[in-house]
């Protein structure tokens, strides 16, 4: 099958102006008809939600929170990305277009790229109209930091609350159209099912939360906005509700899922602490513009630590490595993610790790602090400050910019990170695969769309800080109202869609039999228990680092925990109760299936590039290095049918304004 990404015509810069002014149009009488289901309700489906709503279009949204304010949404800390060039240092359209491009390792699409950088701007003057309180400077105009991969300035930011401040506003927006009865919202539904008639999606099967029923919702097309699936691999940024059934069971039924293996590894995270951690907490990447990452320079000063017979502070700054600096001086501690991340995992490999189980490297204010202490004290008129008062007046500088983030590490810890550096250590975080979208986010499914994090489109082999939060706005508010007019246009003498069709009783048939199936098993061992299991093969296979003979284990592995999986889990309760044990078997039950997939992407792309690692394909100096003649394609798999080995499908990625390079931060 080929993949028709449904590209426009014309020059680059031109494509997405010229594709509006064609696309086909719904009569505001049409829309009235017509029936929306988004599912999701973080930025990317709120903002879908309220901008369907308000264009007259009949929504139903749907989440598993108890308020669309939970969504995963909030826990983004550190900003989101727009190219208005405010600091005046050289930042354009093209530049953010571009540094996404390269920052993805050239993996991803380069029109619907631009594409969003081109509408980043109208995201921040929305969010600005919302009453977003972003961050301003001393002239009352926004302000900016720059984040990794770039050396402009353009993440704005409202401290370190970036993502909670940005989804009020779309929850502020969602809940006017809430009250006008344009959108109706569904809290504490669960989507079980997609359900397709004559090849279109055409509504979902959904479990009551509360109630354990199990509903059928139609609808004349269907919008997944249900995030990553990071927590596959158990310990991940990820709250624990996250999951990925909703993007799996629209791969069961024919869609494509691009680029399974590309996962995000964010480099400053709180490490793990045990064995019995559930999740692991982010630390924003704005720590980076100040903080500088370091490891002992000798690994005796780094046992030392280790055994916590030295800190931090005992070494001196002759005996550090800045080992970011050293090895890419042209972007220092502010390199992309994948590139910190591995190189932290190097140092960490040497021996020189910092925590008690060595996988830890420092991340230090103290030259931050001592230099904004100069800067105010100049500012207050104090020519020759004593070390106290640069150290009082520093602390307050840092304190007003990152305050939240050093609390929480604190509360974490028990460590005061103003005193002593953090400890730091990658982590799962972003997952750059998704359902396959074209052009007009649409998956091989006519009226299946996925967009924000649940899509493949926009990001290549490697997410750049901050620019989580502009794709899901940029979908929900900008793109997606345009494009899904081009679907609906030819619906619109459709009549309402029927829930009472076959196709609807054999979905909620199938949900049912699973639920039950599920309940009788009654085994011996937890969901948590498998969960954690498969979050350790596929960290230690296909995690930060994938070789062959590795994989090849792990997708053995992976089956026979499945196997075990359901011969041998206990899930407690019933079916029509409130029941999250019963809910979480569920989603590991789709991990289960979704893992194997990602170790097969990863088996057949004999490459290394941005988050996916293979130690068969790296340069002398341990980079990623790619294979532009055999894999210059994204890969679309196809895996109805579990019993078949997944289907391959390539669409090639053609670069006409990017010229190709080994990426270089040096």
């Amino acid at each position: 099958m080929k993949l028709d990404a449904k590209i426009p015509e014309g020059s680059l810069d031109q494509k997405w102006t010229q594709y509006k002014s064609r696309v086909p149009l719904v009569s505001p009488a049409n829309k009235r008809k017509l029936e929306v289901i988004v599912v999701g309700s973080g930025l990317a489906g709120a903002s879908a939600a309220a901008s369907l709503g308000e264009l007259g279009y009949q929504v139903k949204c749907f989440t598993f929170h108890d308020s669309p304010r939970r969504a995963h949404s909030i826990a983004a800390q550190g900003g989101i990305n727009a190219a208005k060039n405010y600091m005046n240092d050289g930042d354009s359209v093209y530049r953010l277009f571009y540094d996404t491009i390269k920052g993805g390792d050239y993996r991803a699409r380069e029109a619907n790229v631009y594409r969003l950088a081109e509408v980043s701007n109208a995201i921040i003057d929305q969010a600005v109209a919302q009453g977003v309180p972003f961050a301003r400077e001393y002239g009352g105009l926004l302000e900016n930091r720059s984040f990794g991969g770039v050396q402009v300035s353009r993440t704005f930011y409202a401290r370190g609350q970036t993502g909670q401040q940005l989804l009020i506003g779309a929850y502020q927006a969602l809940s006017r159209q809430i009250s006008l009865g344009t959108v109706k919202m569904y809290n504490r539904h669960e989507m079980l099912d997609l359900v397709v008639v004559d090849g279109k999606a055409r509504g979902i099967i959904a479990r009551n939360l509360i109630t354990g029923a199990v509903e059928r919702y139609a609808a004349h097309c269907v919008v997944l906005a249900t995030g990553g699936y990071g927590n596959v691999f158990y310990l991940s940024t990820n709250a624990m509700g996250c999951n990925a059934t909703a993007i799996w069971k629209a791969v069961r039924n024919g869609a494509f899922l691009g680029n399974p293996c590309f996962t995000q590894i964010h480099p400053t995270c709180i490490p793990v602490s045990g064995d019995y951690q559930s999740k692991l907490t982010l630390m924003s990447e704005s720590l980076r513009n100040d903080g500088r990452v370091w490891v002992p320079a000798r690994k005796e000063d780094a046992e030392a630590i280790r055994r916590r017979q030295k800190s931090a502070n005992d070494i001196p700054e002759d005996q550090r490595d800045y080992f970011l600096e050293r090895r890419y001086p042209a972007f220092g501690n502010l390199v992309p993610r994948d590139v910190a991340s591995r190189a932290a995992k190097v140092e960490c490999d040497k021996g020189l790790g910092v925590s008690p189980t060595g996988l830890a490297v420092f991340l230090d204010f103290g030259a931050a602090i001592r230099r904004y202490g100069k800067s105010k004290a100049s500012v207050a008129g104090k020519a020759q400050p004593d070390e106290a008062t640069i150290e009082k007046l520093g602390r307050e500088v840092i304190a007003e910019k990152y305050g939240n983030l050093f609390e929480m590490y604190e509360k974490i810890t028990g460590e005061n990170p103003y005193n002593t550096p953090m400890m730091i250590y990658p982590a799962v975080h972003y997952t750059m695969g998704g359902l396959w979208v074209d052009y007009n986010l649409e998956t091989n499914i006519p009226g299946l769309f996925a967009i924000g994090e649940a899509n493949f489109s926009d990001h290549g082999a490697n997410r750049l800080g901050a620019s989580a939060l502009m794709q899901g706005l940029a979908d929900g508010y900008f793109v997606l109202p345009y494009t899904i007019g081009h679907f609906l246009s030819g619906e619109i003498r459709t009549p309402a869609i029927d829930p009472a069709s076959p196709q609807f009783e054999e979905a909620e048939q199938k949900c049912k039999m699973r639920i039950e199936q599920l309940l009788q098993t009654r085994g011996h061992q937890s969901v948590e228990s498998f969960h954690r299991k498969l979050g350790k093969i596929m960290w230690d296979h296909c995690g930060m680092s994938r070789n062959l003979q590795g994989l090849q284990s792990a997708r053995e592995a992976i089956r026979n925990l499945r196997s075990e999986f359901w011969k041998d889990v206990f899930v407690p309760g019933r079916a029509d109760e409130f029941n999250p044990e019963l809910e979480k078997a569920g989603r590991v039950a789709d991990f289960l299936e979704l893992g194997e997939l990602m170790v097969v992407d990863a088996m057949h792309r004999n490459e290394s590039c941005g988050g996916h690692f293979r130690e068969e394909h790296q340069t002398g100096e341990g980079e990623t290095l790619r294979d532009d003649q055999q894999f210059n394609y994204v890969a679309a798999w196809a895996w109805p049918d579990l019993d078949r080995e997944p289907e391959l499908t390539r669409e090639p990625l053609n670069y006409e304004y990017v010229k190709i390079a080994t990426r270089s931060y040096k």
